[in-house]
């Protein structure tokens, strides 16, 4: 064999190996995603299951200051992050990713509905809300920032509620709530305490939609 016949082989052969490596660094990637994304749908369930459950001790026993709805609101929160995290890995379009919003929507209303019937029912104090309607279908240029407003805000007033539904999440009940609701289609939209909001521009004057201490009278994480 000649010397450059010789060098062509070796140089084939590497080729081989490096695209063998590749494919296989590929593969084995892909099937470790899957198997995450797996992880995190069975968890997603399971938080749907247990969310809904809690719901109906919550009506069963409805002024029992043992039921701490804090706690809820972390969950709903936890789901919230989980749900993000397989939507930004799977894509907004993909099927499961849109079965899981509808569900966390559903649970997300119910919530809410309870937790006015339950400050209705016991004489509590009704506690600061934001409904906040977002679009990922690319014609909400602030609904990113918006996002990231509520999550600090959220994180530094742990019971603040943050109900956050995507405006095109073609499912029943949310249309009725939009409706009720009375939510334009001007993206990012915020219901605060029953008043509305649109669009966003800072951090700062989100928080100044707020009525006047309503967020003071949550206690902040140190």
């Amino acid at each position: 064999m000649s010397i450059a016949a010789r060098n062509a082989l070796i140089a084939l052969l590497i080729t081989v190996a490096l695209v063998g490596t590749v494919a296989y660094a590929i593969n084995y990637l892909n099937q470790a995603r899957i198997t995450e994304l797996s992880a995190v749908e069975d968890q997603l369930s399971i938080d749907i299951l247990s969310l809904d459950t809690q719901f109906s001790l919550l009506e069963a026993a409805p002024c029992d200051s043992n039921a701490s709805s804090t706690t809820l609101i972390s969950e709903l929160a936890n789901m919230g992050d989980r749900l993000s995290y397989a939507e930004n890995q799977l894509g907004s379009d993909n099927a499961q990713v849109i079965r899981l919003k509808e569900q966390y929507s559903l649970l997300e209303i119910r919530d809410y509905l309870i937790t006015k019937e339950l400050a209705a029912a016991c004489g509590d104090a009704k506690p600061a809300t934001v409904l906040y309607f977002y679009s990922n279908a690319g014609d909400c240029s602030d609904c990113d920032k918006a996002g990231y407003a509520l999550s600090y805000l959220h994180n530094t007033y742990p019971t603040l509620r943050v109900y956050s539904f995507d405006y095109n999440l073609d499912l029943g009940a949310l249309k009725t709530f939009i409706v009720l609701n009375k939510v334009q289609r001007s993206l990012p939209a915020f219901i605060i305490n029953g008043k509305p909001y649109y669009g966003f521009t800072s951090l700062a004057d989100l928080e100044k939609q707020f009525p006047k201490g309503a967020l003071s009278t949550s206690t902040p994480k140190l």
